[in-house]
């Protein structure tokens, strides 16, 4: 029986991010150490992971990177460079034009910061949020995968039972919790691996 809905990462699956050039850029603009920026944004403050649980909002975000940092950019300058590191996974579109002409139901699960998403539903990737149904985002939900929380939110927000969601991420254990969860999941690897799991689960992808 073929999948009753179908969710996608954001992250290496739909696009392309790059964490070196997030961390680059927010260093040229602040004027600190790209050391110092990644242990504040990844590292052992990990604010960016508190801005994707929403556990900090824009202003919030800001003010705890200035106060860390000791400096003082622009806000808007610094959400942008914090953000502008995305890549449209191209090679992925005919198969996502495709699912949305079988009428099955397509959703997004991601880990990701306000700023970030704003970002990429800007109009810049027509399929994003086009054409997607589903949004279980972190920084609303208020965890991260793989936290099984963020999958039960995600399965009530797409209203069909677990086993009947379909889910495709790019790292081993998001996918392996998206299972403990009842969900049918698999790796990330390209599209045509991709293509071949749908199939074997009775999506027709004609393309």
């Amino acid at each position: 029986m073929p999948p009753a809905f179908i969710y996608f990462d954001l992250g290496n699956v739909l696009c392309y991010f790059s964490r070196p050039q997030e961390i680059r850029q927010v260093a040229e603009l602040s004027g600190v150490p790209e050391d110092k920026v990644k242990d504040v944004l990844i590292g052992s403050h990990a604010i960016l992971w508190q801005y994707e649980r929403g556990e900090l909002n824009d202003e919030q975000f800001y003010s705890e990177f200035c106060r860390l940092t000791g400096s003082g950019p622009d806000m808007a300058a610094l959400l942008q460079a914090d953000s502008d590191i995305f890549t449209l996974n191209t090679a992925l579109l005919p198969l996502v034009a495709n699912l949305e002409d079988s009428q099955i139901p397509l959703g997004v699960l991601s880990n990701i910061s306000p700023s970030h998403w704003r970002l990429v539903t800007d109009g810049r990737y027509g399929i994003l949020p086009r054409a997607f149904q589903t949004f279980a985002l972190s920084y609303e939900i208020g965890v991260q995968k793989p936290d099984e929380k963020i999958y039960r939110r995600a399965t009530e927000l797409a209203g069909v039972p677990a086993e009947r969601i379909f889910f495709v991420d790019d790292i081993e254990k998001n996918v392996a919790a998206a299972r403990r969860c009842g969900w049918d999941a698999v790796q990330y690897t390209s599209p045509d691996a991709l293509e071949q799991e749908l199939r074997r689960r009775g999506v027709h992808c004609n393309f």
